[in-house]
């Protein structure tokens, strides 16, 4: 399924807190978070011109976050960013006067973070994140996991120092039960979605995303013309769009958010022309976007940024993770994720049918940015879908 938004904003401003929060004056604040983890490298930007090639478009270039932090994901930019962006503003609060990143490490600011709990529900990879922030700065992290978590992606987070809670039922049911506990223990919940009244942290946590847009523009030259990029509750599509509608305005690319059939909901969503929660679906090989709510804030951007919403099934996901484990011609190897490839799946899938890149207006001339949202972060499920270890693709 494919459905157009037939009023993207094209240069209208952004709300004014989106404005704020993911346009061009929000990068310093993420860079400093970048150079205090001693990771102001960026990630790679592979060009794949043999796929580019055999998709009939003129470039293809593949974001991977696969080795971001060493987290094997995106999210390692969201959660602990807005881990330690709270723990500053506590400081400041208790100080009487502004501390910044370069602070953390201090005594008395280590001693704020000490009294600080966080807490958040995952589906594996932002709780990790947020983990990752809590442990860096001697804060207590406490995640919530719902039991389509695999068991490896679990087993990662204790070992950050956070305490796991189990929680029956899928997604949406982990951050319902995060959002009661939190509050009743007086715990500061750092979710990446947002719901009425919460919005402010999960704005910090795309917030952290947008470095991934600054360092493709700098890499790049002239933008690219189509981004196909995957959704969950929306966090990161939204970052991405929302940031490139700030920056470049009118020059935007044209912005396609790709789903699993089975969890829908920001294509159903815009098809509503609200945000609305769907149906439980059966589970997808798309873990990371099994989703059945969007974020408020999330969906507040790509109501306006967004230009097509549209699905792949589960084979085309899996089919995207064996074209970059197993590329042809000179193109490089590429581990990507059950969710990771999602982006390639919708490319693809719009490639092979004329009328569908008649829609998204994709031709021998478009240049194509894709983000390889996470790595192998189950490498058992990983091996049994690919047939191969990460390390035996790499090596290839």
């Amino acid at each position: 399924m494919i459905w157009l938004n037939r009023q993207p904003c094209h240069g209208q401003p952004l709300h004014p807190d989106d404005q704020i929060s993911l346009g061009s004056s929000a990068l310093p604040a993420v860079r400093r978070f970048l150079a205090y983890r001693k990771a102001e490298h960026p990630t790679p930007l592979v060009r794949l011109p043999h796929l580019a090639t055999e998709l009939g478009v003129a470039e293809l270039l593949i974001k991977d976050e696969s080795r971001r932090l060493g987290l094997g994901s995106f999210k390692a930019l969201g959660g602990a960013f807005a881990v330690l962006n709270l723990v500053l503003e506590q400081a400041h609060t208790e100080f009487g006067h502004p501390v910044s990143f370069s602070d953390l490490d201090t005594p008395a600011v280590r001693a704020v973070a000490k009294k600080m709990t966080v807490g958040c529900a995952t589906d594996g990879n932002h709780g990790r994140s947020v983990a990752a922030g809590a442990n860096m700065v001697g804060a207590q992290a406490v995640i919530f996991v719902h039991e389509g978590v695999s068991k490896q992606r679990v087993a990662a987070i204790p070992r950050l120092g956070a305490r796991i809670i189990h929680v029956p039922g899928n997604y949406d049911d982990a951050v319902a039960e995060a959002a009661q506990v939190c509050a009743r223990n007086s715990w500061t919940i750092v979710s990446d979605t947002s719901w009425p009244g919460y919005d402010r942290i999960p704005s910090l946590v795309m917030q952290g995303y947008t470095v991934i847009v600054d360092e493709v523009l700098a890499a790049i030259g002239p933008p690219p013309t189509h981004i196909f990029i995957q959704a969950g509750v929306g966090a990161l599509a939204a970052a991405v769009a929302g940031h490139l509608a700030a920056v470049l305005g009118n020059r935007r690319p044209k912005f396609i958010v790709v789903e699993p059939e089975c969890a829908a909901c920001v294509l159903l969503s815009a098809q509503a022309g609200r945000p609305i929660k769907i149906a439980h679906g059966q589970p997808t090989v798309m873990a990371m976007l099994e989703c059945y709510e969007p974020s408020r804030v999330a969906w507040r951007v790509l109501q306006r940024c967004a230009d097509a919403f549209m699905t792949v099934d589960e084979q085309a996901a899996v089919d995207a993770m064996r074209t970059l484990a197993n590329p042809n011609g000179d193109d490089r190897p590429i581990v990507a994720g059950e969710s990771g490839g999602a982006g390639l799946a919708g490319l693809t899938r719009v490639c092979l049918e004329t009328n569908l890149r008649d829609i998204v207006g994709l031709g021998p001339l478009s240049r194509v940015l894709l983000i390889n949202t996470e790595g192998a972060t189950d490498p058992d499920s990983y091996e049994s879908l690919i047939g191969k270890t990460p390390a035996e693709v790499l090596a290839a």
